[in-house]
């Protein structure tokens, strides 16, 4: 058998007891076989993992017609604007699944923000991954892989078909991205083997997975599953944790924003060297504390900029954002950028932060998660219950 902790291949991992080869008779102490379950991406020509489970994963014995949640419908950004959201303002509910607030999305992604304390009942999204950011708080993340812990500042990435609960430790704040597609590390940052290269601002030492397998007892098990056709509650016979171990490439994983090294330049650097993921016609950024632009005459603040191709989303984590002081943005603000409208720092913020390096300031203090996506972003109910209705006319102030 082979353990957790042995070394392995990159991005290989393997928790608890699997056989020595794949897809050969492994038994259970009784005798019987334990049920493999291959989970495999792009029709198994990508990465994949192999579940042994104590019971057939396939045994189902009920399933029932879910109605979509509510606010989920999407209003087009006309006309054309600058947008920000107060996500401080939402209202607390549900759980880390039925909890979540629209804000924004299109074909290739959503974007929604969850408030709660409750835990969630198990789930499994076959759209696509999802990648949440926990903004603040505590939660354990439980999996037909394992359990592991996430906080304030992880980015927990979940594949598609996972089926999953979120347990949160008292109150809990998260930032949710759901992919219609798989969301991985950026391809210029991987050797074509999948080894973070030296010039990555992250690497595997940084990620963390399940460490030991979960076993849970139970029979007649709901299951919330979301489709393209929409939702359903599938009844297991048996509880879905009940692998006995798991190897390969494909398994949920955590990643703290805050183990995000900044690439610097002399001069001010554009948002492509903040990325962190990449998903479907869209891009995952963390905008993290870094030592300002040293060339003598920098300006160290961004420049008035205007993404021909991409809608941008920032959820504004924490700490503090000079260039967009007089604008009425704070932590738990959202912007929407649109392609069609340059922006860039508020009046004033550019000779500010000029006169503040002179007075020996050097480095930002901002942490950001930033989707820039290729299509254009339509809103959703939550974003529009708590937009700041003057936000788009502060440049002009």
């Amino acid at each position: 058998m082979n353990r957790a902790g042995e070394k392995q291949m990159p991005y290989y991992r393997v928790v608890g007891d699997v056989p020595r080869k794949r897809h050969v008779q492994f038994r259970r102490p009784d005798g019987g076989l334990y049920a493999e379950e291959l989970m495999g991406e792009e029709g198994f020509s990508s990465d994949s993992s192999l579940l042994y489970h104590r019971h057939l994963p396939t045994a189902i014995i009920k399933a029932e017609p879910v109605e979509p949640f509510a606010g989920s419908v999407l209003t087009p950004n006309l006309p054309l604007s600058p947008r920000h959201f107060r996500t401080q303002d939402l209202p607390s509910g549900g759980d880390l699944v039925t909890g979540r607030g629209l804000l924004a999305g299109n074909a290739d992604v959503r974007m929604s923000y969850v408030a709660t304390e409750a835990p969630s009942e198990l789930y499994r999204n076959s759209m696509g991954d999802e990648c949440v950011y926990i903004a603040s708080g505590r939660v354990v993340f439980e999996s037909t892989y394992g359990a592991m812990e996430a906080a304030e500042g992880d980015y927990v990435v979940v594949p598609t078909g996972t089926i999953h609960r979120w347990v949160p430790d008292g109150r809990v704040t998260a930032f949710v991205i759901e992919a219609a597609g798989h969301i991985r590390p950026p391809k210029r940052y991987l050797s074509k083997y999948g080894q973070f290269l030296e010039h990555a601002p992250y690497c595997e030492r940084d990620l963390r997975s399940p460490q030991e397998t979960l076993v849970v007892e139970g029979e007649e098990v709901p299951v919330l599953v979301r489709t393209r056709g929409g939702l359903t509650r599938l009844v297991y016979r048996n509880h879905p944790f009940d692998v006995v171990g798991w190897d390969g490439c494909l398994y949920p994983y955590a990643f703290n924003i805050n183990d995000f090294e900044p690439i610097v330049k002399g001069i001010h650097a554009p948002p492509p060297v903040h990325q962190t993921f990449e998903g479907p016609n869209f891009v995952i950024c963390s905008f993290c504390p870094r030592p300002l632009d040293f060339h003598p005459e920098a300006v160290p603040i961004p420049y008035n900029h205007h993404n021909v191709d991409s809608d941008e989303l920032m959820f504004y984590a924490g700490g503090d954002y000079s260039a967009r002081k007089g604008s009425g943005i704070d932590v738990g603000s959202i912007s929407l950028h649109p392609a069609g409208f340059t922006h860039g720092p508020q009046p004033g913020a550019v000779e500010a932060v000029i006169e503040a390096v002179r007075q020996g300031h050097t480095r930002t203090n901002e942490l950001a998660v930033m989707v820039d996506t290729f299509r254009p972003l339509d809103l959703g109910p939550a974003a529009l219950s708590v937009e700041d209705p003057a936000y788009a006319w502060t440049w002009a102030r």
